[in-house]
């Protein structure tokens, strides 16, 4: 192998007779150097969404949820949400009620999902980042507020700016009656915004207000709908999670962030996944071009293979000095690859070069976020494919091998 080896690197390196096989040589690596930069590129750019986007959903999605599986609210006030609440891990205990909602502002109507949360739901130090507009306030000075989500605001046109403004809530009562007068039916309050937030289309068309307020408007005046928990750095969520699994039955589902945004998730990976094979796909092109510059440098090297078999080499050697240069060939273009990919990467995150365009106002330029099992992952992927674009460009070496001696 060291004698494949150091002819294969001979070949590689030295000038060659035919100019046009440096040409097709050089070409097949700037093929995988670009293939392996766009791999690296476009999956650390996939991270950097996925990161981006379960951020900003983790200011409205808590680290742990506890929901009925049956019904839509439960009593928290048992022994053991009680004695919960106490952990000195937990950062946030959020009781959280809400109910689909009619609101309504200057003769428009909208279909929402109104949310009343606890004091505890304001702990979050980034919830102020998803403010477009306004402030998140809750309560204030006495008076309750609300935080309309970005497609409310759209769809109704509010001025939070206008504090003497307000917008009408309307729940169903829970024991309406078959009176005349369709409004006797509904529970309708008023109440000041005093924001826009904007998250994604999961949470924008939903009303944030006090559990307070949400009681009243749903007449529910104990039951929740759900307990958000969020906890200290460095707990053990999963640990947690399976604890209160175990001590909670299957009355109540217990979700962390992933398994309440499953589609979301889903979503992510498939497209991950998917752009990952176009490029492998171009990928395999680009390294199956070997097949045609090594097939040449064969036909270039005909009386050399001819001497080396007379010398006694057997065809293993033979083979060893095409495979091992196809390799040579693909690993340079791909590490090179990986290397420009990491580059450019490390100069996306740092000054934005791409920006994704003036429409886009919550992130100014594609993000960017490194793993290293992404370059391992480009690494074998590229390896695997040059394996078996060598291993017959190695065989491709020995067909004729007896015509070439008659010919020598």
């Amino acid at each position: 192998m060291n004698t494949s080896l150091y002819i294969a690197k001979r070949y590689l390196f030295s000038r060659k007779k035919v100019h046009a096989i440096n040409i097709i040589s050089g070409i097949s690596m700037v093929g995988v150097l670009i293939g392996s930069a766009a791999l690296v590129i476009i999956l650390s750019v996939f991270n950097g969404f996925e990161v981006t986007i379960l951020n900003l959903y983790g200011n409205f999605c808590p680290e742990i949820k506890i929901e009925p599986r049956l019904g839509k609210t439960f009593n928290p006030n048992v022994p053991y949400f009680n004695n919960l609440r106490k952990d000195p891990r937990i950062f946030s205990f959020t009781p959280v009620l809400q109910e689909k909602a009619m609101i309504k502002y200057d003769n428009k109507s909208f279909i929402g999902t109104i949310k009343g949360v606890g004091r505890d739901f304001l702990k979050n130090p980034l919830i102020d980042s998803t403010i477009q507009s306004g402030a998140f306030i809750l309560k204030s000075a006495g008076e309750q507020y609300a935080v309309l989500g970005a497609e409310v605001e759209n769809s109704l046109a509010v001025n939070v700016k206008d504090r003497f403004s307000t917008i009408e809530i309307y729940a169903p009562r829970r024991q309406a009656g078959s009176g005349t007068d369709p409004l006797s039916e509904f529970v309708v309050r008023p109440i000041t915004p005093s924001g826009v937030f904007e998250v994604g289309q999961d949470f924008d068309d939903m009303v944030v207000t006090t559990i307070d307020f949400t009681r009243v408007l749903l007449d529910q005046p104990q039951n929740v709908s759900s307990l958000e928990i969020n906890y200290k750095k460095g707990t053990d969520l999963d640990a947690v999670q399976q604890d209160i699994r175990d001590k909670v039955g299957k009355e109540f589902s217990v979700k962390n962030r992933r398994e309440q945004n499953t589609e979301l998730y889903k979503t992510l990976n498939y497209e991950r996944w998917f752009i990952f094979m176009i490029l492998t796909f171009v990928l395999i092109i680009a390294i199956f071009n070997i097949i045609g510059s090594l097939t040449m440098l064969v036909i270039d090297k005909r009386k050399d293979i001819a001497i080396l078999t007379s010398l006694g080499a057997h065809k293993q050697l033979i083979q060893g000095i095409f495979f091992i240069e196809g390799m040579m060939i693909t690993i340079t273009g791909c590490i090179a690859g990986i290397v420009l990919g990491l580059g450019f990467c490390i100069l996306q995150q740092r000054f934005g070069l791409v920006k994704m365009g003036s429409k886009m106002s919550m992130i100014d330029a594609y993000p960017v976020s490194l793993r290293l099992s992404d370059f391992v992952l480009v690494f074998f992927t590229v390896s695997f494919i040059a394996v078996i674009a060598s291993g017959i460009s190695a065989r491709l070496s020995i067909k004729g091998l007896n015509d070439i001696k008659q010919d020598l």
